[in-house]
């Protein structure tokens, strides 16, 4: 069992930044792939961002490409989501997710564990 828990959601100006924690506990945490998630309110929940185990791959949706940043820390089983040049459109809940997948999966039924979400919201 893994227990994740988002924090650093808040208000921005569209421009502005804002980053974005999950902290794991439970197995251990290097022994999944990390992803983020996002949902509007009346839209399903998409695909942002992931990154293997490992570190070394890392996927993003073309919506955020060039605009956000995923790292991790396995020695503090906690990974992380850099928001720059923020949009209104990407006001949402962002949750953060955990994959026994080796890859980067984008679909979210590929991943087992949930965090409770952290909203953003982007004004205009």
């Amino acid at each position: 069992q893994v227990q994740l828990v988002e924090s650093g959601g808040g208000l921005v100006q569209a421009g502005g930044s804002l980053s974005l924690s999950c902290a794991a506990s439970g197995r251990t945490f290097s022994s999944y792939a990390m992803g983020w998630f996002r949902q509007a309110p009346g839209k399903e929940r998409e695909f942002v961002t992931a990154i293997s185990w490992s570190g070394a791959s890392t996927d993003y949706a073309d919506s955020v490409k060039g605009r956000f940043t995923i790292s991790s820390d396995n020695a503090k089983n906690t990974v992380f989501l850099q928001m720059n040049s923020l949009k209104a459109e990407d006001t949402a809940v962002y949750y953060c997710a955990a994959s026994a997948v080796s890859s980067v999966p984008r679909h979210p039924g590929l991943y087992k564990f949930w965090g409770q979400g952290t909203q953003v919201n982007v004004s205009s």
